[in-house]
């Protein structure tokens, strides 16, 4: 009997490059068809959708560093990702590649998001079924319901109620995927300095200006007798914040679970209306409860297990930074991120994307 195909397509690299949330979640549901049996094609592009950059040396790099063969020729990178096949092209060829897929894998099921993913939808909806996720309220995320996809997996009930898709097009709530936590074992050294347990620890990751760091620069100068843990995301902001005394800064990351181990409390102070970070979740994982932003969908992630407040009212950050009930919350960031890694599969086939019988690993 022949395989179920899916093929994961869009304008970004491949795993194992991990940007953002947008990377981590749709990895971790390609991985979870791989257990389940499926063929799983990742196509993506080795050049910027944003800036048309080359990224090509990082992968390279970075499946090096992994130990991980790939066969490069005609522009095309090939290797193979826990079990899924993962294929960076030049943003030029990224459609026609999918065509060719189309053709000969003939999927069952498309999954697509982000840069100019509607054409992508469109091409692929004439011969499988198609999601197209949305990660965030963004025009550049939601500009894949313009392709009509037979489902739009919103990534919260928050971007669900923003989506605004054709009558071709289901709009469900689809929570991200998540892996169990990683065991707390020694930290790395990483950036500048390693750390240690931090009684009373304070860690934000991705302290660029959407995400809070004006805030942040204020919390960090009212109390410094806190160590502050500041993990890079985006880009790079260490010339912002390594000279505080009380912070220490850790150069991007994919071995998150000791640093969340390594602190209580998690900040979330975003300005922009998130969809549903997931470090709130990662981080209830560890039993660590988050003070977040009253933003978008961050009160959704944190629900009992942290704190929500207006990002500008630094007053009443101090004091919850200061007063947090870190046991209390603790068991209860965790008693609601659990139930968050668990088997998406059969979420698809709820939506009809997928037959029940597919889903089942």
């Amino acid at each position: 009997m022949t395989r179920p195909t899916v093929v994961f397509v869009w304008r970004r690299t491949p795993p194992p490059l991990l940007i953002g949330g947008a990377e981590v979640s749709q990895q971790l549901l390609a991985e979870e068809f791989v257990r389940a049996g499926w063929r799983v094609v990742y196509l993506g592009s080795h050049e910027a959708p944003w800036n048309g950059s080359a990224q090509i040396g990082h992968l390279r790099a970075h499946l090096q560093a992994h130990g991980t063969v790939w066969e490069e020729g005609d522009g095309e990178v090939r290797y193979r990702w826990n079990g899924v096949s993962c294929r960076a092209v030049p943003q030029d060829r990224v459609e026609a590649t999918l065509k060719g897929l189309l053709t000969k894998a003939r999927p069952d099921l498309v999954v697509t998001s982000q840069e100019q993913a509607a054409d992508l939808a469109s091409l692929a909806r004439r011969s499988s079924r198609v999601a197209g996720w949305l990660h965030s309220v963004s025009a550049n995320s939601m500009g894949v319901l313009h392709g009509r996809p037979h489902v739009a997996l919103a990534t919260s009930e928050f971007v669900a109620g923003r989506a605004q898709a054709h009558a071709d097009t289901k709009v469900v709530a689809f929570y991200p995927p998540f892996a169990p936590a990683e065991g707390a074992g020694p930290l790395l050294a990483a950036g500048r300095g390693a750390a240690s347990r931090i009684l009373g620890g304070v860690l934000m990751v991705n302290p660029i200006p959407a995400k809070g760091a004006a805030l942040l620069h204020q919390l960090i100068r009212r109390l410094p007798a806190r160590r502050f843990t500041l993990v890079e995301g985006w880009w790079d902001t260490a010339g912002e914040f390594t000279a505080y005394p009380n912070v220490h800064w850790v150069s991007r990351t994919y071995a998150m679970g000791p640093i969340y181990a390594a602190n209580d409390l998690l900040l979330v102070p975003s300005q922009v209306e998130d969809a549903f970070p997931r470090v709130i979740v990662e981080a209830g994982l560890h039993g660590v409860p988050t003070i977040g932003s009253s933003r978008g969908g961050i009160p959704e992630a944190v629900r009992d297990g942290g704190i929500i407040l207006h990002p500008d009212d630094v007053d009443a950050w101090v004091q919850a930074i200061e007063t947090a009930d870190r046991a209390g919350l603790g068991p209860k960031a965790l008693a609601g991120a659990a139930p968050l890694v668990r088997p998406c599969l059969p979420e698809l086939a709820a939506a009809g994307l997928i037959p029940a019988a597919a889903s089942a690993g």
